[in-house]
């Protein structure tokens, strides 16, 4: 996975660089090289994230989900 960011992110230094300004080089990496490929990343590194979070503290995540209140009976709660 990280080897097609780091190649996605050297091609579009690269377009960069064959800009007529360095406006137009800026904007280019920026928009079409470093945020698609953060959104990338960030997209498929979700998974990864989940089970990591789920590994830490499977039980733990669970009941925090049992202890909070639904707001049916505003007694119980």
């Amino acid at each position: 996975m990280y080897i097609v960011a780091i190649a996605w992110i050297y091609i579009t230094l690269l377009m960069a660089f064959t800009e007529a300004s360095i406006t137009a080089g800026v904007l280019t990496f920026l928009f079409y090289g470093l945020l698609p490929c953060a959104l990338f990343i960030w997209i498929i590194g979700t998974p990864q994230r989940r089970r990591n979070r789920l590994k830490e503290a499977p039980d733990q995540s669970f009941q925090d989900k049992l202890d909070q209140p639904d707001g049916a009976d505003a007694q119980r709660d």
